[in-house]
């Protein structure tokens, strides 16, 4: 009984890949993303100029906030004050 021959020949991975040709790569390519269609500074300027308009109810949630805090200013101003002093008369000086 003779040992069987159990070598393998050597295969280069990189000279098999190549032998199966390009990858199929699958979504865009870079030039995909470069030939895209972009928008002209005349449209980037106005969807700026929209952003920053922003929309009516977010300008009416503003102006109600600026009621409600116009309102509340003396109250918490008072408040403010009454915890200084709290904060004042409670210290313990040590010497």
């Amino acid at each position: 009984m003779g040992k069987r021959d159990n070598r393998v020949a050597y295969m280069n991975p990189i000279a098999m890949a190549r032998s199966r040709g390009p990858v199929q790569s699958s979504g865009p390519t870079i030039q995909d993303y470069l030939n895209r269609p972009r928008p002209t500074w005349e449209e980037v300027k106005e969807q700026l100029e929209k952003k920053k308009k922003g929309s009516k109810a977010l300008k009416e949630l503003e102006k109600h906030r600026e009621k409600l805090l116009s309102g509340s200013e003396s109250s918490s101003k008072k408040r403010q004050r009454k915890k200084k002093e709290k904060k004042k008369s409670g210290r313990i000086r040590v010497y």
